[in-house]
């Protein structure tokens, strides 16, 4: 049985956290050749030289994420806390994607998939910074996705919450009652995602089977977000 991704070339950022692991083993699994990044994305032109140095991209996975904005009310977000959720999340987005886009329109294939968050799609309280800074991912997305489209590189996010991973949920938080009752409340599946579920859905927007996929933000979130 053939793989999936045999012999395509992925890129992956952020690859130690979030979806990176999870999403790296998949795709390796599927035959992709991974070329797994963890450096800083806000270094003055760390994503040009990434691009250049990773050669020929078949798809460019944009894990980009980061913490510490929850809880935090409107009034107290300070300048950094703002400039940060955009310069963590949003810039890298775009300069890795202005990089990347020249070599896939020559060849006239390509993928972007970008792991967004449900929360640019639902409001959410004292987290005004980050989902502001995932809507204009968001934003971004639906724009490339159809400037791209003609060159056939289809350019999509998934737009996730309550899936598994160390950061946002550590196993210390997994574990309280509290939480597990918080889950049933506000999740109709009941339960968090494994990162496993998560990365079959880029695989499947990584794949040929999604070339009809354009620019479009998707909820993965067991419910809690519809659209």
């Amino acid at each position: 049985m053939s793989k999936r991704l045999e012999g395509k070339r992925v890129l992956v950022t952020q690859s130690n956290n979030y979806m990176g692991p999870a999403t790296i083993e998949l795709f390796e699994k599927e035959g992709a050749i991974v070329t797994a990044d963890s450096s800083d994305l806000t270094e003055t032109n760390r994503c040009n030289d990434l691009i250049e140095s990773a050669g020929i991209i078949d798809i460019l996975v944009a894990n980009l994420a980061s913490e510490n904005f929850s809880g935090i009310p409107t009034s107290d977000l300070t300048d950094e806390d703002w400039n940060t959720a955009f310069d963590v999340m949003v810039h890298p987005l775009h300069k890795l994607s202005r990089a990347v886009i020249p070599q896939m329109v020559e060849r006239q294939a390509g993928k972007i998939i970008v792991y967004g968050s449900a929360s640019a799609l639902k409001g959410m309280r004292t987290l005004a910074a980050y989902s502001a800074a995932r809507s204009a991912q968001v934003g971004y997305v639906q724009s490339l996705g159809v400037e791209l489209a003609p060159h056939n590189v289809q350019v999509n996010l998934i737009a996730q919450n309550y899936v598994e991973n160390p950061i946002y949920y550590p196993e210390s938080l997994r574990s309280q009652e509290k939480f597990q009752n918080s889950l049933k409340r506000q999740v109709p599946l009941g339960r968090l995602a494994r990162a496993e579920e998560d990365a079959q859905f880029a695989l499947f927007l990584a794949s040929n089977e999604s070339d009809f996929f354009v620019g479009q933000a998707i909820p993965f979130s067991g419910g809690w977000v519809q659209r």
